[in-house]
């Protein structure tokens, strides 16, 4: 009895995360990575520098950063503190420097220069994590691994009644049996532009929400 009713419980999320997917995808066409990047080498790069940083952030500071730096043997080679300078408005500058400098060391030694294209080689590589992994092997590759948790993920994704855990391996877990596979790349953008617009942490707009009728959080309350 427990299980069918799990199993029940289970088709009406899935169903109704189709729905939420559908007024998100037409209330955000455009919802896509922020990130500027060339190459997956790029993309690696900035996407370890957007930690605790606003794309924004990180897209005005690698428009100069790859010019200096080409190539990741430019990466490894680098003097660290040069590296820590070149990076320092997007926080956290000299641990993102040893983090880049020794994760391009990797791609140098290892990888004949080139990004991987799996979950386990990338996630071996200095600052690399199950989100900055899923965002290149997705973006950069095509390859759809899993879906990357965000602050905003995580946020609304607690909010609609998807996810109970607090962790966000555990997210990306229970949302990767909500979510149909071919929605894994576009859900994380979605959900980057509602939180940005409407679902702010601070004061979200709930009574503009397109969502409020679909949300655990807003029905809760009224």
């Amino acid at each position: 009895m427990v299980q069918n009713n799990k199993k029940s419980g289970l088709r009406v999320i899935k169903k109704r995360a189709k729905e939420i997917i559908k007024r998100l995808k037409k209330a955000y066409p455009d919802a896509k990575i922020a990130l500027n990047f060339k190459n997956p080498l790029q993309l690696l790069i900035a996407t370890i520098l957007s930690a605790q940083c606003t794309d924004e952030r990180v897209n005005e500071v690698t428009k100069e950063l790859f010019k200096k730096y080409k190539s990741a043997k430019d990466f490894a080679e680098a003097d660290l503190d040069e590296l820590a300078e070149d990076i320092k408005s997007t926080g956290f500058y000299r641990q993102k420097a040893e983090y880049i400098k020794g994760a391009c060391k990797i791609l140098v030694e290892k990888h004949k220069g080139k990004v991987p294209k799996s979950m386990e080689e990338l996630m071996e590589l200095p600052g690399v994590a199950r989100k900055t992994a899923n965002i290149v092997l997705a973006n950069a590759y095509g390859i759809i691994e899993g879906i990357p948790v965000d602050t905003h993920v995580r946020r609304i994704s607690q909010k609609l009644g998807f996810a109970k855990s607090s962790q966000a391996e555990k997210i990306e877990k229970e949302l990767m049996e909500i979510l149909p596979k071919k929605e894994w790349l576009s859900f994380p953008y979605l959900m980057q532009a509602h939180g940005r617009k409407i679902c702010v942490a601070r004061k979200p707009k709930c009574e503009e929400c397109i969502l409020k009728d679909l949300c655990d959080a807003y029905l809760s309350q009224n």
